[in-house]
Parts: C-alpha cells; sequence; structure tokens
C-alpha cells in the first residue's frame, strides 16, 4: 500500500511517464528495507499499471505536452526526440508529439534566435567568423539542424524584408 501512496503523491506533483513513475519507485524501495528484488520490480510495475488504468499515467499526453513545452522555449526535434527518448517514452506514443515539433521547427528556431539574439535579432552586424560558428553550435546544441541554423544565422540584423520572408514560413505574427 506505501509503494500506491507514494506513487499517487508524485503523479499528483509532477507530469509523468510510467518510465520515470518507475524509476521513482524503484528508488524509494532501494532506498527502503526491501529485500526481494524481483519482488520489487513487479511491484513497481504493478503500482505503474494501476495508475495507467486510473488514468493518472499517459505517455501519449506526456509526450504531446512535453514537446509542445519544448518547442515553445525555442529547441530542437533533436532535442525533443532525446527527452522523449530519456524520459522512456516509447516510439508508438511519440511519433505524434515529434511529428507536431517537426512541423514547428522553423518557428521554433526563430524563436530560439530571438531570445539569443542570433542572426537578424542580434542588436549590431558582426563580421566575426567566430562568434558566428558559436551561435550557430548554441543552435546545434538546442537540438535544431545546421541548415537551418546557417540559414538563420546568415540573415544580417536590421534585414527586415528577410526577417518578414522567415515569419511568414514559420507562420509567426
Amino acid at each position: 500500500m506505501r509503494l500506491d501512496e507514494l506513487a499517487l503523491s508524485y503523479v499528483a506533483r509532477f507530469a509523468t511517464s510510467r518510465a520515470k513513475l518507475t524509476r521513482y519507485l524503484s528508488r524509494k524501495i532501494r532506498e527502503s528495507e526491501w529485500t526481494d528484488d524481483l519482488d520489487a520490480v513487479a511491484a513497481c510495475e504493478a503500482v505503474a499499471d494501476r495508475m495507467e488504468r486510473l488514468q493518472f499515467l499517459d505517455d501519449r499526453q506526456y509526450a504531446a505536452m512535453r514537446a509542445g513545452a519544448m518547442t515553445r522555449r525555442g529547441l530542437g526535434v533533436q532535442r525533443v526526440k532525446a527527452q522523449l527518448y530519456v524520459d522512456g517514452i516509447a516510439a508508438a506514443d511519440s511519433d505524434e508529439a515529434i511529428e507536431t515539433a517537426e512541423a514547428s521547427a522553423l518557428a521554433s528556431a526563430v524563436g530560439f534566435a530571438r531570445r539569443r539574439r542570433f542572426g537578424p535579432f542580434a542588436t549590431r552586424l558582426s563580421e566575426d567568423p567566430k562568434l558566428r560558428e558559436r551561435q550557430i553550435a548554441a543552435f546545434l546544441r538546442a537540438g535544431h539542424s545546421m541548415t537551418l541554423a546557417r540559414r538563420i544565422v546568415s540573415i544580417a540584423p536590421g534585414d527586415e524584408a528577410a526577417l518578414a520572408a522567415l515569419d511568414d514560413e514559420a507562420g509567426l505574427d
């Protein structure tokens, strides 16, 4: 019964996936006086099954929520895929969320550039190739593609026509 209480408390506080809940319960069992490892794994799985039946866990919905939040923060598709993998979301549950992230990749990259003041959002023009490479590296670390990063960084600050075209293509206002 204690595992059920821990699981309920956890899902009430955090949006989570089945794998993350199972990892949390496994860690709590390791910290306790539990003796049989096989029983512990079975107990964790049984509690996770119960939470799914009660609809407190939904990996598909979690993946959509997580991917949406990441793309709104300006992170790219590769980062979204990596995070969903770390969160233990199966490919069948994450496909739709990844497709949505791919559809909004340009808008996400533009948002990232706006926040970091790269490319057309920079305060002044810089011809420093090292700065340009650092900016592209930041795009890559954020999970964006190289071609998209180069495209955005190559737009000069104040180039309203290029920025408007980029916004139109991304579907931004």
